[in-house]
């Protein structure tokens, strides 16, 4: 794996970050998304995700080693999928919360620890999401680190939205919901940072970071992202979305 410059790795996370605060910024302004767009919208965001997970971070782990060193990857692969699914235990999954009535306006005290929970869930799941961006950066392969954060940058505009959404809703001011915005945006380019780092520490342990990246990332499109375009009556437009989504990135990452 080729180090990037410094200059390169700090736009590339500033672009998630930037992605984010636009999807709050539509969020503030738009108001309530219908949750057909958003299902259709989230669902195409799934199929990037889904494809750039397993050829700019799989595969790539998977032809750097030979035969008998693939256990590393799909060693990698499942640590990546349970350290998720461990933080996923301890926080709130993010289908069963986002189904909070936006027309509901009581603002009592078991609702803004409900909607701050929310909030705080998704904060957290940037993390990893971070993180696994950061690993996959390569400047010897800038096509699948272009794509990588090109699904990422595109999943972070409806993730802005909701996060937006609720704090509205229970009254919260306009400065205190953008201070919650640029928090999820600082913790995610947080986590691009530290994923690279990780990434440069030894070519050795590359094919595991590598498997460990695309291991966390196909847990949260199968545990959040999926179910929760399939929890409004929109399932097939969503998985029409999704397909369209992984070959949007297949052309992608042929294409740069």
């Amino acid at each position: 794996m080729g180090a990037l410059s410094g200059s390169m790795v700090l736009l590339c996370a500033a672009g998630l970050g930037l992605s984010s605060l636009a999807g709050s910024l539509l969020g503030l302004f738009a108001g309530r998304i219908p949750h057909k767009l958003n299902d259709i919208f989230l669902g195409f965001c799934a199929g990037m995700m889904l494809a750039a997970s397993i050829v700019c971070l799989i595969l790539p782990a998977v032809e750097s080693v030979d035969a008998i060193s693939l256990w590393q990857v799909l060693t990698g692969v499942a640590a990546g999928v349970g350290l998720v699914g461990i933080l996923d235990a301890v926080i709130p999954h993010l289908h069963n919360l986002t189904g909070i009535d936006n027309e509901q306006h009581t603002t009592n005290s078991a609702t803004v620890s409900k909607v701050l929970l929310f909030v705080s869930a998704i904060a957290l799941h940037k993390l990893p999401e971070g993180i696994a961006t950061g690993i996959g950066l390569d400047e010897t392969n800038p096509g699948n680190s272009l794509a990588l954060v090109l699904a990422i940058a595109l999943q972070n505009i409806p993730e802005g939205m909701v996060v937006v959404t609720p704090l509205i809703v229970i009254g919260l001011k306009y400065l205190r919901v953008g201070f919650f915005a640029l928090t999820v945006a600082a913790i995610e380019i947080a986590g691009v940072f530290i994923g690279y780092f990780l990434g440069n520490i030894s070519a050795t342990l590359l094919p595991a970071l590598l498997g460990v990246a695309g291991g966390a990332m196909l847990y949260v499109i199968s545990d959040e992202m999926i179910p929760e375009t399939h929890s409004h009556g929109f399932q097939k437009q969503a998985t029409y979305a999704l397909v369209a989504g992984v070959l949007f990135m297949i052309i992608i990452e042929k294409l740069v």
